[in-house]
């Protein structure tokens, strides 16, 4: 399918391109004739009339704009407490005003904004978005509100302007606009302290620009060509750096950008030269150009967060570094390790966390029940533990004791400083990796047996070396069963506070689960050294960043009661999500799709497929139609085509993801699915009223069927409003409900 230019009546795109041969082509070519016998109709309009049509487009596009922010912020205030994941991204608007590091598995644009708006708005970043329903009081919270209900107002203009574009239609661009406008689901996304507002804002704008420099292809290399293609590179860089679901969006104009060179490759007209310059710029616009912009917000990113936080045990000790209030924060600590220190010891592999211990015991049936060692991403005094000759239990620190290192090869004993018991493994089964030994610690004050001995050994260095602190990485070799100390990466249950699970591994594979390092070191015996030479550059701090936000969208899993669901789900609207409220007497919000809106969308799918499927078949057997259907055939093939085919990128990728998903992810897909309904239902029914046209209310099929569908999705947006705007009183089951005999689905559960 050839990039869509402009839909199937401009006579730029119906043009058929030279270089294509054979009787075959010439055959679909014939569709393409056609239609453009359609677009040059020899009765021109009138120049009154052709400003009287520009007139109409900018006074439907002023309406639609005005709609859409009329409806997003209408009643922006409320609730004035916390909703849903306002948790989580309110939050983290705080963590840039106060400029404190944090973790996210999402790139950091999206919650840069919405820090930025909170900023200017006056909030001072005090709200500790707690939980859900903690009221809000005195803290301004508008601000970061308006900014999203502000980019989510722009998704109704920006769909009508790429149906618009496509189709050359009003009516089907009004259409696009109401249905969007209408739909309750897009509405509540777009009212809250969200990332999906702003995600959605550069996935529309950058189908929007693809489109508007598609229908430039008759001037290339004109101001707006250059203009709207430097625009898609960076609405690109927007919706990657907000999720990093944006590299849908980028495969969708990746696609386009493949289809549009092949067809300027068999332009035979083009010189090589040409051609080189179109490759040039498109690698300029769409690659360098996005790449930068997303660079630069991750140098923002890191110069904004200057400070510790609770993100710093997520990242590696030279990371933690650069961060000011973290103790490895220009710090000076011994540089070799020593016997009597008292260290912490850090997994390398990313989030992993601390070797951690505490006094709680492993529950019956599982291995021995012995205190608990894990792993813990966070600075805690658990931490800690004293490295110790496994041989002895006199006090290194003892002043008539000289100063001993620990050297590659040593046999220690490492004793929890706050339990005084070893670390400790034997051959019962790990709690969750069945294949691996049990890590416990065990003894009385330092105090145990054979088991509580391992081997130290610095990963590719001789045998008598001293141990580094930070640099060196070390393995821990337990003596009596040969397995080798290390974290699987699974979350404990509940009995283990969800924190990781840590193993001996008999398996002796150098993985980055079994290598450690030694980052806080404490010997009142030894030397300092400052650690400001092992900070990190940016590349390398943009490297693990990424590789922490990879490991940890893989390593999300549904929590206990947290409510979820599945993509097939989304297009069905089989089930909402209370955003606010369960009870009678709370302000409840429930973030549901309009079913008439999303079941149109269903019906729409089978329906394209089918009429797509039958005009593909006809073009293909060189069938000979009037020009006026072969016009509306190729709207609906390359304008329609173009938009479904960005609302199938968004939306089967998530059957191939292996975990649950909330239920408020499939609202994202809705605007380009209502892009390419608008298309479809306003091109069958021109089809229909061509095909009556004997019947004397032919020409009114057409006026009648889209006035239907606005009135329909604007009367069944009356009835669902309140799922948006909130509700009081009587849940949807009592009578006395404004809500009764709307919930149409058990599984709807407002």
């Amino acid at each position: 399918m050839p990039p869509a230019t402009g839909g199937g009546l401009a006579e730029s795109e119906l043009r058929p391109r030279r270089g294509r041969c054979g009787h075959q082509a010439a055959r679909a070519a014939g569709w393409d004739v056609a239609a453009t016998a359609a677009a040059r109709n020899p009765k021109r309009p009138a120049r009154g009339s052709r400003r009287f049509e520009t007139a109409s487009r900018w006074a439907l596009l002023a309406l639609v704009t005005l709609l859409s922010f009329a409806t997003r912020f209408h009643r922006l205030d409320e609730p004035p407490h916390i909703c849903w994941d306002e948790t989580h991204f309110g939050k983290m608007g705080s963590y840039y005003i106060n400029r404190t590091f944090f973790f996210d598995v999402h790139p950091p644009l999206g919650k840069m904004l919405i820090g930025l708006a909170g900023y200017l708005s006056g909030y001072d970043g005090t709200f500790l978005f707690q939980k859900p329903g903690d009221k809000y009081e005195h803290h301004s919270y508008m601000g970061m509100r308006g900014f999203c209900a502000f980019l989510g107002s722009w998704l109704v203009p920006f769909a009508y302007l790429t149906v618009l574009d496509l189709s050359k239609s009003l009516s089907a661009a009004l259409l696009t606009a109401a249905l969007l406008t209408f739909d309750t689901g897009c509405l509540t996304l777009s009212q809250y302290i969200l990332l999906d507002p702003i995600l959605m804002f550069f996935i529309m704008a950058a189908m929007l620009s693809m489109v508007k420099y598609n229908s430039c292809a008759d001037r290339p290399f004109s101001a707006p060509w250059w203009f709207w293609l430097s625009l898609t590179g960076v609405s690109l860089a927007g919706a990657l750096g907000v999720k990093f679901v944006g590299l849908f969006i980028i495969l969708q104009v990746g696609l386009n950008t493949i289809a549009d060179l092949w067809y300027l490759f068999g332009d035979l007209s083009l010189s090589l030269v040409t051609m080189g310059k179109h490759v040039t710029a498109r690698v300029l616009c769409l690659i360098v150009l996005p790449l930068a912009l997303y660079t630069a917000t991750f140098a923002v990113h890191f110069m904004v967060l200057s400070k510790s936080g609770p993100g710093d045990g997520f990242f590696s000790s030279a990371f933690q570094a650069r961060l000011s209030g973290n103790n490895l924060h220009n710090a000076s600590i011994p540089e070799h390790l020593a016997y009597g220190s008292v260290i912490t010891v850090k997994n390398l592999q990313m989030a992993i966390g601390y070797l951690h211990s505490h006094r709680h015991l492993y529950p019956e049936g599982i291995g021995a029940r012995q205190q608990q060692v894990t792993t813990y991403l966070h600075k805690d005094y658990n931490n800690l533990w004293i490295i110790k000759k496994h041989n002895t239990n006199s006090d290194p620190l003892d002043p008539s004791f000289p100063v001993e290192f620990v050297r590659h090869g040593d046999i220690i004993r490492l004793e929890h400083k706050e339990t005084s018991r070893n670390l400790h493994s034997h051959y019962h089964e790990a709690p969750l990796t069945r294949k691996h030994y049990q890590v416990t610690g065990y003894g009385i004050n330092g105090t145990g047996d054979s088991n509580d001995f391992w081997r130290i050994e610095v990963v590719n260095r001789k045998f008598g070396n001293q141990i580094k602190v930070l640099r060196s990485r070390i393995r821990l070799i337990h003596l009596v069963t040969g397995c080798v100390l290390g974290s699987s990466g699974k979350v404990l249950p509940k009995w283990g506070w969800e924190q990781l699970e840590v193993t001996c591994t008999p398996y002796l594979k150098e993985t980055l689960n079994s290598i450690w390092n030694v980052e806080d070191h404490i010997n009142p015996k030894l030397p300092n050294i400052s650690l400001n030479v092992l900070q990190p550059s940016f590349p390398e701090i943009l490297l693990e960043s990424h590789m922490v936000m990879i490991w940890g969208n893989n390593g999300l899993k549904p929590k206990d009661n947290e409510f979820t669901s599945k993509p097939w789900h989304w297009p069905i609207n089989y089930q909402g999500l209370r955003f606010s409220g369960v009870n009678d007497t709370d302000f409840r919000v429930y973030l549901l799709g309009n079913p008439v809106v999303w079941w149109l969308n269903l019906l729409s799918i089978a329906l394209y497929l089918l009429s797509g499927s039958i005009i593909a078949i006809a073009m293909q057997r060189g069938t000979r139609v009037p020009a006026e259907v072969a016009g509306l055939s190729q709207v609906l093939l390359r304008g329609g085509g173009q938009v479904l085919l960005g609302w199938m990128l968004h939306y089967f990728p998530f059957f191939l993801m292996g975990r649950c998903h909330p239920p408020g992810l499939g609202r994202q897909q809705v605007s380009l699915l209502s892009s390419a309904l608008g298309i479809l239902w306003d091109t069958l029914l021109r089809l229909c009223a061509w095909g009556l046209a004997s019947w004397p209310l032919a020409r009114g099929i057409h006026v009648v069927g889209i006035l239907s569908l606005l009135l329909g999705t604007a009367y069944s947006f009356y009835l669902f409003h309140p799922l948006a705007y909130g509700m009081v009183g009587p849940l949807a089951q009592d009578p006395q409900s404004p809500m009764a005999g709307l919930r149409w689905l058990d599984s709807w559960e407002f």
